[in-house]
């Protein structure tokens, strides 16, 4: 089996008769055993996953594929509900938790003949980006063991650049899609809120969250959030996106996809200090590939303090303590903890959340500096979008983290992720380059720019991401596992 397999190689040679599901299966649990202790990504394996893989070879003889992500092996967030394993969002206190259902998202994909490999480690909770649990411990970036994957979904994005899967699954709060894909060398897509569903996943924050895909190609993401998008009557905000459902993204994967875009450049997003050259120069790199390409490049010059916005905007923890709180409130059977009170009370959770969650027991939905920050979102989304249309922009881009993804026991800094969080507007994050190369990373640490558009421009911004990866081919592996 080769190594950094797309879904379309895989189906050629399915097609073929040079492979079966079953074969691609069996190669990916080998990565796992072999390399998983190095890097510590996944928290259990399908125990189905076999049995699953047969029976989708047995349609296939018969029928020929399911669906356009036949035999697909996804590598799942584990605060992602799947009918065949635990649910434990990364936390000892939710470590019995077995729902015996399926999210809306993991539905939609099983219905695409997608099969569920394995459950991935997160930072607990998805409270932040260094990916650290009381299940599993700390996660490691394949490409410099001293540093962290980012986060939340590390675990996914680690297990993706270690080829542990065809194509992952995160969950996006602030950052935490397009944290691991920077962090990773990997493509991962924040989508609009209301395009794909949340039923079923163990929420941060309702008006934030989101879940995306990370792979390690544009067609790859695509396909798979092509596959997990649709209305659920069970998430409101995916009537936002009815009318919009049957339209296939893949229809944007063009080569000239960067002709005629007009790409605004937030300079206010790079730094310029020593720590942050080596992002900088990438990503500016980056930014003259797409001009290459065909795109219009505006330098703007207009101000987004992101740390401000997560301190004084973001809505995160606010959320966290109701929303969680009312997930846990549908669980049936006798889990320890039936609130995020009981979870502070049992100490079954890793001691570096407690802080966040001592912070949201004291916060709450109906108060006035929540609502302040509700208008204060709503007059950010009015920025950005004033900021494209007197510019008649497709797309802002900027730098994913200023400077390089953390070190193990240190947290994460200057992220920008929260620009398109906030909002909850789309935002693809695509390979940049890599740092200088030393001891530690053999061929440097990945660095990620973002692509952000309005609300619903998925399609545009993957026209630009795609077109933009035809030409800068920045995908490398890690090496040594």
């Amino acid at each position: 089996m080769n190594q950094e397999m797309t879904i379309a190689k895989f189906h050629k040679a399915l097609l073929e008769g040079k492979t079966t599901v079953k074969e691609l299966v069996e190669y990916y649990l080998d990565r796992i055993e072999k390399v998983d202790p190095k890097i510590k990504a996944v928290i259990s394996i399908n125990k189905d996953v076999i049995r699953d893989a047969e029976k989708l070879d047995e349609h296939f003889k018969e029928h020929g594929l399911v669906g356009p992500m036949h035999g697909v092996p996804i590598l799942v967030k584990d605060n992602i509900e799947t009918i065949e394993n635990a649910t434990t969002a990364g936390s000892l206190s939710l470590k019995d938790h077995e729902p015996h259902r399926d999210a809306y998202i993991i539905e939609k994909l099983r219905a695409a003949g997608g099969l569920v490999i394995a459950k991935s480690n997160l930072h607990e909770f998805a409270i932040w980006g260094e990916t650290i649990s009381s299940i599993l411990g700390q996660t490691l970036n394949p490409y410099d063991f001293t540093r962290t994957p980012g986060g939340s979904s590390g675990g996914t994005g680690a297990g993706m650049a270690a080829d542990f899967a065809l194509v992952g699954l995160g969950t996006d709060t602030i950052n935490s899609v397009r944290s691991p894909a920077s962090a990773n060398n990997l493509v991962g897509i924040r989508p609009t809120i209301g395009v794909v569903s949340r039923s079923g996943i163990v929420p941060y924050s309702y008006t934030q969250d989101t879940a995306g895909p990370l792979a390690r190609t544009v067609e790859d993401a695509v396909m798979c959030l092509d596959a997990m998008k649709g209305y659920d009557s069970d998430d409101d905000s995916t009537a936002w996106y009815f009318k919009n459902q049957s339209e296939s993204f893949q229809t944007h994967l063009k080569q000239d996809g960067l002709k005629s875009k007009r790409v605004g450049v937030l300079k206010e997003l790079f730094g310029d200090e020593e720590i942050h050259m080596d992002t900088t120069n990438a990503v500016l790199s980056a930014v003259g590939q797409m001009k290459t390409g065909g795109a219009t490049i505006i330098e703007l010059e207009d101000v987004f303090d992101t740390g401000a916005l997560v301190k004084e905007v973001s809505v995160h923890l606010h959320d966290f303590k109701d929303h969680l709180n009312s997930y846990l409130a549908t669980i049936p059977g006798s889990l320890p903890c039936k609130n995020m009170q009981d979870i502070v009370d049992s100490g079954l959770h890793h001691p570096g959340v407690k802080d966040n969650m001592l912070t949201a027991l004291s916060l709450s939905t109906d108060s006035d500096e929540y609502r302040t920050r509700l208008f204060k979102r709503t007059s950010l989304q009015n920025k950005v979008m004033k900021l494209m249309a007197v510019h008649n922009l497709d797309a802002l881009v900027y730098p994913h983290q200023k400077q390089l993804v953390c070190e193990v026991g240190s947290s994460q800094n200057e992220r920008n992720g929260v620009v398109a969080s906030v909002t909850g507007f789309p935002s693809i994050c695509v390979p940049a380059g890599f740092s200088t190369p030393d001891k530690n990373a053999p061929i440097g640490v990945p660095i990620g720019m973002e692509i952000m558009g309005r609300p619903f421009s998925e399609g545009v911004l993957i026209e630009i991401a795609y077109a933009y990866e035809q030409i800068a081919k920045m995908r490398k592996a890690p090496i040594g596992l």
